[in-house]
């Protein structure tokens, strides 16, 4: 089995209101980056507190507001970024506001990363999973109030992710349950979808989710979370992104149901992707972190390839420290 300390390019979910042990182990042993909470894990302030401070490594939580907020009854209750984005038209500052004081009420539970904001735009009526999550239908207003929310986040300490790229607005099925198809053109997909991620990249946003959509006109075959010419040949080397790439959970139906979890990883990871979440199995999330070794020890992943990885996950720690110290860089 590779030396390499592969295991950091993975974070993970679990079940229950404390760390259990194959949990720890995989933390501790394997090296993992470390864990995503969700409502299954969340009882009470003084437990969540206390969990955050059992977990030997960054701890991340889904809180966007409205109904994506696994902190409910713990934190302030904030509505949809719908509304928050109508808001914003006559208060500019808003999105900054409410990033900044998210971002302390979660510093204060010991999270360290919030899988937030959706930089996706509401252009479909009929997204299942989208919908009042965006800021506007308006690419410009996304752009301006989701990199605003990025600044304020990160500048309380937590690290931000703009999600899901490179676009799931304007899709009609929901991506935990099948595969959403994107059938616009390079040109409107360039003006429109890609426009918030380039905001974001443009305010230093830590990270950026990959979206499990097949998106034809860039890539006819693969969904972007497992694309080079999405993840590397546009986000990289187009928008010139530097930070670090996760995954969606690969657990979700869109993939999990058309390849395994070690194509996942080997694909991933030829991809672009830095970070990986497996966001329940911790089975799984044993097998992921197996199939990484054992692609680099076989050849199939070049070793360079998960060396640039650990490189920018181990930037996304130091960034993590500089922000808590106040230091947003």
């Amino acid at each position: 089995m590779s030396d390499l300390p592969l295991g950091r390019l993975f974070m993970f979910g679990f079940e229950g209101f404390s760390l259990p042990r194959q949990a720890r182990d995989i933390l501790e042993k394997d090296q993992a980056l470390g864990a995503i909470l969700f409502k299954r894990n969340i009882r009470s302030r003084e437990q969540v507190y206390d969990l955050n401070r059992s977990i030997p490594g960054l701890v991340s939580v889904d809180q966007e507001g409205g109904r994506v907020a696994r902190l409910k009854g713990l934190c302030t209750d904030i509505p949809p970024m719908r509304e928050i984005g109508q808001a914003a038209r006559r208060d500019s500052e808003l999105p900054y506001q409410i990033g900044y004081s998210m971002g302390l009420e979660l510093k204060e539970l010991g999270f360290d990363l919030d899988f937030a904001p959706v930089m996706d735009i509401d252009t479909n009526p009929n997204n299942p999973i989208i919908g009042d999550r965006s800021f506007s239908r308006d690419p410009d207003e996304v752009a301006r109030f989701g990199s605003r929310f990025i600044k304020g986040l990160q500048a309380a300490g937590i690290l931000a992710c703009a999600k899901h790229f490179p676009g799931h607005g304007d899709t009609d099925t929901d991506s935990h349950l099948d595969l959403p198809v994107i059938t616009h053109g390079k040109d409107r997909i360039a003006h429109i979808e890609l426009h918030p991620f380039r905001a974001a990249i443009q305010a230093g946003v830590a990270s950026i989710m990959t979206a499990h959509i097949l998106v034809p006109a860039l890539d006819p075959v693969y969904p972007a979370t497992l694309s080079h010419s999405i993840l590397t040949g546009l986000l990289r080397e187009k928008l010139g992104y530097e930070g670090v790439v996760v995954s969606d959970d690969l657990e979700m139906h869109a993939v999990a149901d058309r390849y395994s979890i070690r194509e996942l990883v080997r694909l991933g990871l030829l991809a672009g992707v830095d970070l990986f979440l497996v966001c329940k199995e911790l089975d799984k999330t044993r097998e992921a972190i197996n199939a990484a070794h054992d692609l680099v020890d076989q050849g199939e992943v070049p070793k360079k390839r998960v060396l640039e990885a650990l490189g920018r996950v181990a930037k996304l720690k130091i960034g993590h420290r500089l922000l808590r110290n106040g230091n947003p860089g």
